[in-house]
Order: C-alpha cells, then structure tokens, then sequence
C-alpha cells in the first residue's frame, strides 16, 4: 500500500491572527477553507511548496501547543525573508543543533511550534 505525507492538524482561536501569520508571514497559500455555516469554526487548507497544513477552529480537532519540524531548502535564506517581511509577533533566529541540523523555531498565534529546519 502506497501512503502519502501525513497532513498536521492545528489548532487555532483566531482566524485574522492565522491568516496574518500563515498566509502574509510566512507565505503559505490557502488550498480550501469550509464552514459548516457563517457562524461555525473555521477549518483552513494551507500549502507552501510541498507542505500541507490544516488549521482549525474546530474544538477537539487539535491540540494547541502541537510542534512540528518542517524541512527546508535554506533556513538561512528563509530566515531572512521572513525578517524583511517585519511581522509584529516574531524576529526568528537559527540555532545549530548538535544533531545535525539548524533550526528557526516560530510560536504561531495558538502557541504551536513550527521548526523550519536544514541539515547542514
């Protein structure tokens, strides 16, 4: 049986504060977004290259907090990129891990930890 690359869940509380950060910040593109109806929570599809994420409202559908490493081409390089886009919320940094790889941690609005990562 062939699997595809599982999809993370996140949990969010703030659909403005997640489109800002996802979408403006860190340059995800919106794949599909559903409501069940105007008032309901909002569960949103995100892309960026070959990364899939989904964010929710939905109670249940996450926990806040979560992290994930997500590999990248350049951490360096998006570093930078993401420091000129001047974001209010985060000025991230790469640290050297010991175990090979550098890492640029990022809290998103709910807490959850995003570790954009290179080997080196």
């Amino acid at each position: 049986m062939k699997m595809q690359a599982p999809i993370p869940i996140l949990r969010s509380f703030d659909e403005a504060a997640a489109r800002a950060f996802y979408v403006e910040f860190l340059g995800f593109e919106v794949e599909f977004e559903h409501r069940f109806d105007p008032d309901a929570p909002l569960y949103l599809s995100l892309r960026c290259g070959e990364c899939a994420l989904h964010v929710s409202e939905h109670h249940g559908d996450a926990t806040p907090g979560s992290a994930l490493r997500i590999e990248v081409e350049d951490v360096h390089g998006y570093c930078r990129d993401l420091n000129a886009r001047k974001y209010k919320n985060a000025r991230p940094g790469v640290q050297r891990q010991p175990w090979g790889f550098d890492d640029m941690k990022i809290n998103d609005p709910a807490g959850n930890r995003l570790i954009f990562c290179t080997a080196y």
